[in-house]
């Protein structure tokens, strides 16, 4: 009786040692899926002051996704969720704190965690992307987990390795100088429209920079169409500098996609298949950003329209100097093109 109480508890801690299924322990049939992954630079991902990662559960959990082992995969996972908050912040800080843009397909908790984990790592600072972590359900964790593990599986770990290692050692990230900066530092008095008490039935638009569009296509890295609304300068001071003091969008490289930006819509009317107007709306649904409104209603090709209304959303892109698919590949390719991805209005 004693012999077979100490093997049922010897089962048990190889199990929980292994993350391997008790019955899989107890019977000696427990596998590993090699070779291991080096996951040395796991531990550069800030992922909460003081935790201590489960490396070696980390490389078995990556190992399995890699070789498919579906068993191997739902009982670390599990073990991983359940016990390893901190080791998971880390797995999907790697890929989420280093890459531009999550993917459509990724599931919502991850859409959510994915921006905190980027400011984690350009600060260098995890406690609040572990927090956040933390607090989550078991059910948003396990999806965040497996979206990360997505890109874990794809092998290329030495390439997320390299990233973590480049932005661990990197400056923290500055946002964009305000050019008034400059004037309020010589003593000039410097007013926005912000701090202007316009009469009423002002319209604000012509007073800022303006912008003009065309429509074009794309398609994300999954290979799914997505439309593409592209913005040129219609006003002298509009450009990359007065996008990036209005605007928080991202740099972008004609690679990848930007972060999805639900405050930034793109208004269209269902009746005539045209567009509006692209703005911002603050907390209360207000416009507070006007870039471009529509002169004339112009009805859209039918295709453009039914990939419009299939996706629901729009990659808005800018600035280009001429309103012609060559300028945006230069720009792309000088560096010098901002991008959101923002949710269109149906009217």
């Amino acid at each position: 009786m004693v012999k077979k109480h100490g093997k049922k508890q010897r089962a048990k801690k190889k199990a929980q040692r292994t993350g391997a299924a008790y019955s899989s322990a107890a019977a000696g049939t427990t596998h590993t899926h090699t070779p291991l992954p080096d996951l040395s630079a796991l531990p550069l991902v800030p992922h909460g002051s003081w935790r201590v990662l489960d490396l070696d559960l980390a490389a078995r959990l990556v190992a399995a996704c890699r070789a498919g082992c579906q068993p191997c995969q739902q009982t670390l996972i599990t073990k991983v969720v359940k016990e390893q908050r901190a080791t998971l912040a880390a797995l999907a800080g790697a890929v989420y704190g280093t890459l531009p843009a999550v993917g459509f397909t990724a599931s919502d908790p991850t859409r959510q965690w994915a921006p905190v984990a980027r400011t984690a790592m350009q600060a260098g600072a995890g406690d609040e992307a572990f927090a956040a972590v933390d607090a989550m359900d078991e059910d948003a964790a396990a999806a965040l987990l497996n979206d990360a593990l997505d890109h874990w599986a794809m092998g290329d770990g030495s390439v997320l390795a390299e990233a973590v290692r480049t932005a661990a050692e990197a400056p923290p990230r500055r946002g964009p100088a305000d050019p008034m900066d400059a004037f309020r530092a010589a003593g000039i008095d410097v007013f926005t429209l912000d701090d202007l008490d316009l009469p009423d039935g002002v319209d604000a638009y012509h007073l800022s920079e303006n912008y003009g569009v065309f429509v074009g296509q794309t398609a994300t890295p999954e290979g799914q169409p997505l439309p593409m609304l592209t913005l040129y300068p219609e006003t002298e001071g509009a450009g990359i500098e007065d996008l990036e003091a209005r605007t928080d969008w991202e740099h972008w490289g004609l690679h990848g996609m930007p972060e999805v930006d639900t405050s930034w819509r793109l208004r269209a009317t269902i009746a005539d298949r045209s567009l509006q107007g692209l703005v911002h709306v603050d907390d209360d649904g207000e416009d507070d950003i006007e870039l471009w409104r529509a002169a004339q209603a112009v009805s859209l090709p039918a295709d453009w329209w039914a990939l419009l209304e299939r996706a629901q959303h729009v990659l808005v892109v800018g600035p280009v100097k001429e309103a012609e698919q060559q300028a945006l590949q230069a720009a792309g390719d000088t560096g010098e093109l901002l991008a959101v991805i923002a949710r269109v209005s149906f009217h």
